[in-house]
């Protein structure tokens, strides 16, 4: 299969109008994708794609054009032979690694075309990815892993020692996922913040008092608190024991919702938190300190993503509180990674599938969190995320660390009608996917009706826009 084509599209969701996905940092997301489609002379695609929140897709576009020429004209033979030959090809030419290296745009767009050539793999051997991974021999899988920079950390030796002692039960994990699916947790129910002086109103409202004279405005918010008490109870009502909530923008209204979703879930489910990088060092460990009342088993992403000395410092302060911290989501590259592990500056490790440099770089990462001994609880949401790294999860269990304590995949119940093979949630639990490939694949009618600027979604908001 020589690949004849590649083409790339900026497909953006207005997820900005209903403030979904907001947080503390990012107030406004337009949830999209640089959308990515290799095209072989025989006749088969690969999908790919990476996650953005709207304005600087058309940049990692353009950076997906620049790789495409590596690409082109290769054979997916030449390519998976020699897979850590081609994935160092693509992260280290000489001019264009100037502008990364391994970080940024160029890493983004590197993750969206090589998750096309493990899409088109996998369906070239008619498998899921996950079943294609696991099916892999450890030599197989550690040749896909550039080493470089990491040897310090997990040598290719060790890498092979890891994944041979994890053969034994690998079949008897492969038929338990089949059977159960993966664990994983919410964030679904958690809603943009409040005004302050509703929450005096909490309690009534939640045994049903009537108010009146209400104003519009008064309205408007009461139904918003009720579309949060809702979710969280229908999460509840669906075997939902794992729940994340957005905090950060206020430490009294942090604790006015902490306190109620703590109530509503009671003293057995599991609570964590996600500042979105809000905060100093300094202030993390005040803020934290002030929720952990109400027993969150992390805090995710309290500072700058790169801070891996701040992380360390947040993680030993929060420690006698048994409260951990959790990151990676933005985490740049496998070098970050393991100096976040060497510092001990996490405590839950959470690997992005568009962030990394695809699934080869991910590998690096599942098994340097392996030998460090940290769970991984992937990130996903957005737009294709929770697809991708299903796949990634699986074969972590399966394959790699044999276990479950302390560990789940994030699930956002949003977007996943774009899909061709969208994600299955039963009880709470992935189930895994079946269809060949990696979930990439977005229906047609949805990436030309949303490509932007001119699918006619995008038509129609921007001829309303005032100019």
């Amino acid at each position: 299969l020589v690949h004849v084509k590649l083409t790339v599209k900026d497909v953006r969701f207005p997820t900005s109008l209903g403030q979904h996905g907001s947080d503390a940092m990012h107030t406004d997301p337009d949830y999209s994708v640089a959308y990515v489609v290799i095209e072989t002379d025989g006749g088969m695609k690969g999908y790919g794609l990476t996650f953005t929140v709207g304005r600087g897709t058309e940049v990692v576009v353009c950076a997906v054009k620049a790789l495409s020429g590596f690409v082109v004209g290769k054979t997916l033979e030449e390519i998976v032979g020699d897979f850590r030959g081609f994935y160092r090809l693509l992260t280290s030419d000489g001019q264009m690694r100037w502008i990364g290296p391994e970080k940024g745009v160029i890493q983004l767009a590197t993750a969206a075309v090589l998750n096309a050539v493990w899409d088109l793999w996998a369906r070239a051997e008619g498998k899921p990815l996950w079943k294609l991974l696991v099916d892999m021999s450890p030599e197989q899988l550690v040749s896909c892993i550039d080493f470089r920079y990491i040897t310090d950390a997990l040598t290719e030796q060790e890498a092979l020692d890891l994944l041979r002692k994890a053969q034994t039960g690998k079949t008897e994990r492969e038929e338990q996922m089949l059977k159960e699916g993966y664990p994983a947790y919410t964030t679904s129910f958690s809603t943009p913040h409040l005004p302050p002086w509703l929450w005096s109103y909490t309690d009534t409202i939640l045994v049903g008092l009537w108010v009146k004279h209400m104003t519009i405005v008064f309205i408007q918010c009461l139904a918003l608190l009720c579309v949060h008490v809702k979710l969280c109870t229908d999460a509840l009502a669906s075997g939902w024991s794992r729940f994340k909530v957005k905090v950060g923008a206020e430490l009294e209204d942090d604790e006015r919702r902490c306190r109620l979703i703590r109530q509503m879930i009671g003293p057995d489910k599991t609570l964590m938190m996600d500042a979105n990088q809000r905060w100093d060092v300094g202030e993390a460990i005040s803020w934290v300190t002030s929720l952990a009342p109400f027993r969150p088993l992390w805090i995710e992403e309290p500072t700058s993503p790169d801070d891996i000395l701040g992380h360390a410092t947040i993680s030993k302060a929060l420690a006698p509180l048994g409260i951990g911290v959790a990151s990676g989501e933005q985490c740049h590259n496998r070098v970050m990674f393991k100096q976040f592990l060497q510092a001990s500056a996490l405590q839950f490790v959470q690997i992005d599938s568009c962030r990394l440099g695809s699934v080869n770089e991910n590998l690096s990462v599942l098994l340097m969190a392996h030998k460090f001994q940290v769970p991984v609880c992937p990130h996903a949401g957005g737009v294709g995320l929770c697809e991708l790294v299903q796949h990634l999860i699986l074969f972590d269990y399966i394959s790699v660390s044999a276990d479950l304590n302390n560990r789940m995949c994030e699930y956002v119940d949003h977007l996943h009608e774009h899909f061709t093979s969208p994600v299955v949630i039963r009880n709470a639990h992935y189930l895994p996917p079946k269809d060949p490939g990696y979930s990439c694949e977005m229906l047609e009618s949805s990436v030309e009706t949303h490509q932007f600027p001119g699918g006619v979604v995008w038509a129609n908001l921007l001829a309303k826009a005032p100019e």
